[in-house]
């Protein structure tokens, strides 16, 4: 008898045919029944329609196709005991609670790891591939209080923020998902398995791509739905007006998530992205944990981070002394900064942020500084 887990991967490769209607397939016919229905039934199925229903009934009526998609699913199922990988379907308890209210959420996952790490509340960090020294820190700092309060940290294993989120949740002992456009037997970003490992051990990678299969193009922005879909909500750290993370701030809009985003330098393309969305009321500005963890997590959160600067005067280095020293109650331009201390701009944001996170110096609209009162 053809297993549950069988139909599903035979079903997927039948053209035309997403995750949501095989998700509707499944609810309103599902099993092996599936083989055998006729066009008029399934043309009745929401979603589905006669042009759709005939697709269905054609491949299965033709022996070869279906023999060949069963023996491709079964070989899938083969392959999950040399990647030590899972298949969990829609109706498993352990399947991502806020994956599966999404709109189309995948009929199933690969999975290497622990996905009970998706249970826990999740934010989603991503960011640009070419990362400047002030994203890397900023994501540093905002992991660091996120995971300290339960969060667990998803993104998507690129280069750049992404994987920044994930070593930083790693470093704090924290969880992390991450979700592949590719199999989960191919890491492809980490070929030498410097992180990967880790990642399985205090967290999980995913995926709803095939074991074994190409990554494409196209495989990405699917991805992105998915990182955005586990998570309670989405930050954009350093973006271009064009990056891939925007794609996936757009899945975390669509699926009525929030959206926060980390505002960078208005000189800085890698910032162009972030500076739009919270100009446009697509995001909500962050500086600190805090501010995510308040709006999703209403309540008496978000003290943990703050606790750890109440100190009157906090250490700073010789750097921070010396932009410190130029900073006083009047809001001083990051232009007029740079100028004075002789810093490049991009390492005076990255310094002028620890001041904040040590409340020695706040930040004002138009790219001001002051001394914090």
């Amino acid at each position: 008898m053809i297993s549950d887990t069988t139909i599903l991967l035979a079903l997927s490769q039948i053209p035309g045919l997403g995750p949501a209607r095989i998700n509707i397939l499944q609810k309103h016919i599902g099993g092996s029944s599936i083989f055998d229905a006729k066009i008029e039934d399934l043309a009745h199925v929401p979603g589905i329609g006669t042009k759709i229903a005939e697709t269905i009934v054609g491949f299965f009526h033709n022996s070869h196709a279906l023999d060949q998609a069963k023996k491709s699913a079964e070989q899938q199922l083969s392959l999950l005991d040399r990647y030590q990988a899972n298949l969990i379907t829609l109706e498993d308890p352990s399947y991502p609670p806020f994956l599966r209210e999404i709109y189309d959420p995948p009929p199933y996952l690969f999975v290497r790891g622990d996905i009970k790490a998706a249970h826990a509340p999740c934010i989603s960090i991503v960011g640009t591939r070419k990362a400047t020294q002030y994203g890397r820190k900023v994501v540093e700092h905002i992991c660091s209080d996120l995971v300290a309060e339960g969060f667990t940290i998803v993104s998507g294993f690129a280069y750049g923020i992404d994987t920044a989120a994930h070593k930083a949740a790693l470093e704090h002992h924290g969880k992390t998902i991450a979700v592949l456009a590719g199999g989960v037997d191919n890491p492809h970003t980490d070929p030498t398995g410097n992180i990967w490992p880790r990642m399985i051990e205090q967290g999980a990678i995913v995926s709803e791509e095939w074991l074994e299969s190409t990554i494409t193009p196209a495989k990405f922005p699917k991805r992105n739905r998915l990182i955005a879909g586990l998570s309670k909500g989405t930050l954009i750290v350093e973006s271009d007006k064009k990056g891939g993370s925007l794609i996936t701030a757009s899945y975390a809009l669509d699926q009525n998530r929030d959206v926060f985003a980390v505002p960078g330098s208005i000189f800085s393309k890698t910032s162009a992205g972030t500076n739009a969305l919270i100009e446009n009321g697509q995001a909500k500005l962050v500086t600190t944990a805090d501010d995510i963890i308040a709006e999703l997590c209403p309540g008496p959160h978000g003290s943990r981070a703050r606790n750890l600067v109440e100190t009157k005067e906090p250490p700073i280095t010789p750097e921070e002394k010396a932009i410190f020293d130029h900073l006083d109650d009047n809001p001083v331009h990051i232009d007029v900064l740079a100028e004075k201390t002789a810093m490049d701009p991009s390492m005076l944001l990255v310094l002028l942020f620890e001041l904040e996170l040590k409340q020695l110096a706040e930040q004002q609209p138009g790219q001001m500084f002051r001394k914090s009162i």
